[in-house]
């Protein structure tokens, strides 16, 4: 499992600076690449110490992307 967090309310990717290795929000998948998570436990804490309630976060599979199992669309991308 390779998981994302994004905001439903900008679009952006909680991903590490490039600066200083503390989390950012970054528009571009491609940068977000250094935040992929591998378990829910350590992105559900990731969403606890850095997202406000106002960023909607959601966490995104990547492996769950273009598979019959991909989310539908306006489909909320907790599961």
């Amino acid at each position: 499992m390779r998981l994302l967090v994004q905001s439903q309310a900008t679009g952006r990717f909680l991903a590490p600076s490039l600066s200083d290795g503390q989390p950012e929000w970054v528009a571009s998948l491609r940068e977000a690449g250094g935040g992929v998570v591998f378990d829910v436990d350590a992105a559900h804490q990731l969403v606890l110490d850095c997202c406000e309630p106002e960023d909607r976060p959601v966490l995104v599979d990547l492996d769950r992307l273009g598979t019959a199992a991909d989310y539908p669309p306006g489909e909320d991308s907790h599961g």
